[in-house]
């Protein structure tokens, strides 16, 4: 059997996991973190025309960036409608 203590002991770590687990939700979910994708995607494609030869790098890596984020973002709304599905 289980005492006060060691119940007490149960609900601060599950307390402590809730507190983690909100903290990673709001990270995923917050603008901070879709403008790093954005950023860095943008960098990594300007980066790949560059050294692939393809003239103007920097305006041309806009359009399979913005593709991309728009994808990204996207991905709740499906993912709201899938579950509405399946309820």
């Amino acid at each position: 059997m289980s005492t006060i203590e060691e119940l007490q002991k149960e609900i601060e770590e599950i307390k402590e996991r809730n507190r983690r687990v909100e903290l990673d939700k709001a990270w995923e979910t917050s603008w901070a973190r879709k403008a790093i994708i954005l950023v860095l995607t943008y960098l990594v494609i300007v980066s790949f025309f560059h050294f692939s030869g393809l003239p103007d790098p920097l305006l041309n890596a806009i359009v399979p960036t913005l593709a991309f984020v728009i994808s990204t973002l996207s991905i709740p709304l499906f993912k709201k409608w899938w579950l509405n599905g399946r309820r």
